[in-house]
């Protein structure tokens, strides 16, 4: 099957760690005595996952599908950020109360992210020499044995960085997700306060202190706007600002 639709030479065969010792030793050997030369270039296997330390199989009665996930209030994308968590070599411990801190943290990075689609100027640009050096450093995370929770910590210095505008920091998150399959552009609104960033709305509020206090009017007008239209009200009172939920 696999030679019908990719052909008799195939860069990159993955499978989980329970296929090495007979099924892919045994689809190696009647293979390339079937085409008459080296078929697969890298094989690559995926630890197990596990819940309780036992491996999750349908003979054990531990078995969880996308769609008992989805029941419980998951998106297959929660899920898919919480398996980006661990190296595909290290058997990875499912819970759902790990799960439910995976979708908190991704509600989270795609809060920010929305906040830089929403404040990109049209007159921005892209200086792709700035771009490129976060595109290196990506991908050596990614050739480093497909090391993604370091290229996670790339992401998070990108949306940090004070030197690169919207545009260029849209390009790169967009750039970072062909690999992360995350939808990361397609931020979600937020409803409730376990999805807000409760840091990144003190640091705008710093910002916007700091630019009343400067008379900058136009960027504290601008700053209220961004999070009003994530549902976060500011209060400002004698005793300073406070914020909370519309």
């Amino acid at each position: 099957m696999s030679m019908k639709y990719l052909g008799d030479r195939i860069d990159i065969h993955c499978g989980g760690v329970d296929h090495i010792p007979v099924h892919h030793t045994n689809e190696i050997a009647q293979s390339e005595s079937a085409v008459g030369h080296k078929w697969v270039n890298y094989w690559m296997h995926g630890e197990f996952l596990v819940i309780d330390d036992g491996k999750m199989s349908k003979s054990s009665g531990d078995f969880l599908t996308v769609s008992r996930l989805v029941e419980e209030g998951y998106s297959p994308l929660d899920y898919r950020h919480f398996c980006l968590q661990s190296r595909y070599r290290k058997p990875l411990v499912f819970s759902f109360e790990s799960l439910a801190e995976s979708q908190k943290a991704l509600k989270k990075l795609k809060s920010r992210i929305k906040n830089i689609v929403e404040g990109k100027m049209k007159e921005e640009t892209i200086d792709k020499s700035k771009v490129k050096e976060y595109q290196d450093r990506f991908a050596a995370q990614i050739s480093d044995d497909l090391n993604i929770a370091n290229a996670f910590t790339v992401l998070s210095e990108v949306i940090k960085d004070n030197t690169l505008n919207n545009a260029e920091k849209i390009y790169l998150i967009e750039d970072f997700d062909k690999v992360f399959s995350l939808n990361l552009t397609l931020a979600e609104e937020i409803n409730n306060s376990d999805n807000v960033d409760e840091e990144y709305v003190q640091m705008l509020i710093l910002e916007r202190n700091k630019a009343r206090m400067e008379k900058n009017w136009a960027r504290a007008d601008e700053i209220r706007s961004t999070l009003l239209e994530n549902n976060i009200e500011l209060i400002d009172s004698k005793d300073g600002t406070t914020w909370e939920i519309k």
